[in-house]
């Protein structure tokens, strides 16, 4: 029988001779030497598994790996050979590990366990798990929790909850964390977090308003800050300003960021500044990655350059990179928004033959579109009928569109009976009945459907088109009369109206209520947020500068054609993007071809 080893103590020198071993490797830490200095320990030193020095030496190396896939099942080996007491740096190090891994969920089971009192480093990496997984309630009790115990104070602990609030969509409440942090004490992970919180919740101007305020207590930024104030000045399309950012981020060499550069493609694209997005692109080289092809993919369908999409999407193919799932989707988006029905089809064949990406709701909802913007209406219904995956709202919308678009009535209606079970009360869904039922004239039918709206509290999300004009964004609503320089635009908006009748132009006002005069009707139309945007940008801009508008609707088909009238008369090009594309004006016509 063989005979026990008895315990090692301490201050034995083969455990601090293998922790002075896993020190000399922090440098270029693996999974790989600190199982070598861990065998080592335990067969040839006799080191038993609850020796607490050497664990916790072992876990710190662990947790400070930072290529691939945090050790999560090694930490808790190690941290299970300390039960049951572990100390407060081991298991605060194995949760670290823990929220970082692909399971983070592990992180609250051991916290559920109470194995040691938590500490002020305890409470960081649960947050972190909470905002991956989207555990709202499970994090707010944990605020609850650190609170009673008095642990909240610190700003890393406060930074975790302004990132945490911000993943899971409460920005303000993120913000509100923000604001209990001392000026003096906030550091750059604290504006990042809150900046980043508000960025990817539709918030821009907030991350614009944080982004000046951190630059009033002379904080540098980094990547991450500017990223989200890229991000910001693309969804408003605030391109003279994202050139600003972009030559400060070039300054101060934070333009060979891969995300940077990732965001600026982005920018530009979203901006409608095609060839500077392609230049980025060109410019990053190397430092390339398959987000970055993508950004540009996207980018080129949604401008309107749908074969230079495919096109790239082809070099990526030559260059052997691997599609993600979002890169698909704009691949067939850009089919979508071409007409490229068979191209889009064996696209999408080739995504899960080749690709191996099994069809999401996304890639199905593309093809949906594919064939109702083509007209093959009755395909798409039963493209949808047969569906591998349960159609969502989104499908069934797309659908809907594409009646209104080509007057299906049955479709439609069938259409709009599964949107009422999936989504009911959504006002986007009556508009575009409304204008199916308006476009086959069925007027009865309209006046029903607005008064079921005000019944139900349903109110239609109010058009607003933006504009920036010499580092300022100007918003206008339909009829809007706030700003300052009201009647100059109005009269504008009338000069413009007699020089565009002069072209021959009749407005198109089949979509506009019938039960007011046909004066009235293109009184409502010549008011669209839009052409109110176009007049200001008349006004104010130098002649033969272009043009940009941002809206929030699709653009109705009247404004398209006063848009193209108005680029040839005026020689501007006026770039807009709506609400699925880009549109680019230039003498009388339009990039889309009237395809949108």
């Amino acid at each position: 029988m063989r005979e026990a080893v008895a315990p090692v103590p301490s201050t034995h020198p083969a455990p601090r001779h293998c922790v002075a071993l896993l020190r000399l490797h922090l440098a270029a830490p693996s999974v790989a030497i600190a199982k070598q200095i861990h065998a080592r320990a335990l067969r040839a030193a006799g080191v038993p598994l609850s020796h607490p020095l050497l664990a916790k030496h072992l876990l710190f190396h662990l947790a400070s790996i930072r290529a691939g896939v945090p050790p999560l099942r090694y930490a808790v080996a190690v941290l299970s050979g300390l039960l049951p007491d572990p100390d407060p740096f081991s298991l605060n190090t194995v949760l670290r590990v823990a929220a970082s891994s692909e399971r983070p969920r592990v992180a609250l089971e051991l916290h559920r366990r109470r194995l040691a009192p938590p500490d002020t480093h305890t409470y960081p990496p649960l947050f972190q798990a909470c905002a991956r997984l989207l555990s709202l309630r499970y994090g707010e009790g944990l605020h609850a929790e650190a609170a009673k115990n008095g642990l909240v104070a610190l700003v890393f602990v406060k930074n975790s909850l302004v990132h945490l609030y911000g993943a899971c969509g409460l920005f303000e409440s993120a913000h509100r964390v923000f604001d209990e942090i001392p000026v003096l004490d906030r550091n750059l992970v604290s504006w990042n977090s809150v900046m980043n919180g508000f960025a990817s919740n539709g918030r821009p101007n907030e991350v614009l308003t944080i982004f000046r305020e951190m630059l009033e207590v002379d904080l540098k930024p980094d990547g991450f800050t500017m990223v989200s104030v890229l991000t910001a000045s693309a969804e408003i399309g605030a391109l003279a300003l994202g050139r600003r950012l972009h030559v400060s981020v070039t300054k101060v060499g934070l333009v060979r960021n891969t995300h940077v550069g990732n965001a600026l493609i982005d920018l530009y694209a979203k901006c409608g500044g095609v060839e500077d997005a392609r230049k980025v692109f060109e410019e990053m080289g190397v430092r390339r990655t398959v987000v970055s092809w993508t950004s540009l993919i996207v980018g080129l369908a949604g401008n309107g350059f749908g074969k230079d999409a495919l096109d790239l999407f082809g070099v990526m193919e030559m260059e052997k990179l691997i599609p993600t799932e979002i890169t698909m989707v704009g691949v067939l988006y850009a089919c979508s928004h071409c007409g490229l029905v068979d191209d889009g089809f064996r696209y999408f064949n080739r995504m899960k033959e080749e690709y191996g990406i099994p069809p999401r709701i996304e890639h199905l909802g593309c093809m949906v579109d594919l064939l109702g913007r083509a007209g093959r209406v009755e395909e798409a219904y039963n493209y949808i009928s047969t569906m591998p995956l349960e159609p969502n709202a989104v499908v069934w919308r797309t659908l809907l569109g594409a009646c209104a678009m080509h007057k299906k009535l049955e479709l439609g209606e069938a259409a709009w009976a599964r949107l009422v079970e999936l989504d009911p009360g959504h006002s986007g869904d009556y508009v575009l009945l409304s204008n199916l039922y308006a476009a086959v004239g069925r007027w009865a039918d309209v006046h029903v459907l607005r008064k079921t709206m005000v019944t139900h509290g349903v109110r239609k999300n109010p058009g607003h088109s933006l504009v920036e004009l010499r580092n300022s964004v100007y918003e206008f609503v339909m009829g809007d009369r706030s700003h300052p320089e009201s009647d100059q635009i109005y009269q504008m908006l009338a000069q413009i109206a007699e020089r565009l009748r002069h072209q021959g132009y009749v407005p198109h006002t089949n979509n506009v209520l019938a039960d007011i005069e046909e004066e009235e009707k293109e009184t409502a139309l010549n008011y669209h947020s839009e052409r109110l945007a176009i007049a200001f940008a008349l006004l104010k801009s130098l002649p033969g500068t272009a043009i940009r508008i941002v809206k929030n609707l699709r653009v109705c088909g009247d404004c398209h054609l006063v848009i193209k009238l108005i680029s040839k008369v005026y020689d501007r090009e006026i770039i807009v993007r709506d609400r699925s594309r880009f549109h680019y004006f230039k003498g009388g016509e339009c990039s889309c071809k009237d395809y949108w």
